[in-house]
């Protein structure tokens, strides 16, 4: 199996079921989206970002399908400018390369630096799905052991209209 062997230690512990589905490497949502037959759940696409001062770090999570309105984004969090974090940051925070982006790298982020903006239309899925830290597979869990994963990891989160 193909993935971080922490992050399936964490949800082996957790007693968080999973289904592993096994693909080329897909190092975007677009190119993904090729091996999600058959995939009930929610395909998402992470966006890791920092602020203007490159002092405070967010992963936003929406639907492949959507958009982010990332200047409503920007209007609300008033931190200036919102851009990609850089490789070296994606390393240090979440110990992710870039192309493996995924709510399971925040298992390496022990002081909690990074806040996740969720969008709130996921919540009406049963089911979600992320890289398990490597672009080469699919982890799929129900909705409500993933927010027990993000509660148990403890960064913040909250939900709002991303789109």
């Amino acid at each position: 199996m193909q993935g971080d062997p922490a992050l399936y230690d964490l949800l082996g512990r957790l007693g968080i079921p999973y289904e592993y589905h096994e693909h080329p490497p897909a190092p975007t949502a677009a190119e993904a989206a090729r091996y999600w037959q058959g995939i009930d759940a929610a395909k998402c696409k992470n966006l890791f970002l920092r602020n203007h001062k490159g002092n405070r770090h967010y992963l936003v999570i929406l639907e492949h399908t959507h958009a982010l309105a990332i200047r409503d984004l920007e209007q609300r969090l008033r931190q200036g400018k919102l851009s990609l974090a850089s490789e070296k940051r994606l390393r240090k925070y979440l110990g992710l390369a870039p192309g493996s982006v995924s709510p399971f790298g925040l298992i390496h982020d022990e002081e909690h630096h990074v806040h996740l903006f969720l969008d709130r239309h996921l919540q009406e899925h049963e089911r979600i799905s992320f890289h398990p830290n490597v672009n080469t597979a699919t982890l799929v869990i129900a909705f409500r052991d993933f927010l027990r994963f993000l509660d148990h990891l403890g960064n913040t989160y909250e939900f709002l209209d991303l789109y």
